[in-house]
Formats: structure tokens, sequence, C-alpha cells
């Protein structure tokens, strides 16, 4: 699985980062792992995941994670995270 993570602000993209899991374990726990290493990478506190956030994943397999999904503030306008390649 390869999973892409974006930092935009101001439609202007400022980090890009494609994180590959070839595990054998479960597409959540992939993202959750993928999730964690890029906001260790960046120095992110990790993103809470809203009701909205889990519908969009589960539909278009991407989603964003504005200012309100963190719990200290950012200095960008959202994080956008996309499985870009499925196991």
């Amino acid at each position: 699985m390869k999973i892409w993570f974006k930092i935009w602000e101001n439609t202007h993209l400022l980090k890009s980062e494609t994180i590959e899991d070839d595990t054998e374990d479960t597409r959540t726990h992939k993202i959750f792992h993928a999730l964690e290493e890029v906001c260790l990478k960046w120095d992110l506190g990790k993103p809470i995941w809203f009701d909205a956030n889990i519908a969009e994943f589960q539909r278009h397999a991407r989603t964003r994670f504005g200012k309100d999904n963190f719990v200290e503030e950012t200095e960008f306008d959202y994080l956008e995270i996309q499985v870009i390649d499925e196991d």
C-alpha cells in the first residue's frame, strides 16, 4: 500500500511524502502507522479523525485534516492523506 501525504497552505503544496507499507497488517493499521510516521517526521501532532473524515476516507480513499483536526496550532491550512496504491 502507498499512502501520499501533503501539506497545503493557500493552494500551495508545502510538503509531500509517500509512505509504503508492504506488511501483512490490516488496511486500517497501515494507514494509522503511516500517519504516525509522517507526523513524527514532520513534527506534527496526530490529527483527530472526525466522522466526516472517516466517511470521506471510506468513500474516496482520501481526506483532509484542517486546523480543527489538530489540538495544537498549525502553520498550514490542511494535511491531506490519500491512498494511491492498494495491496
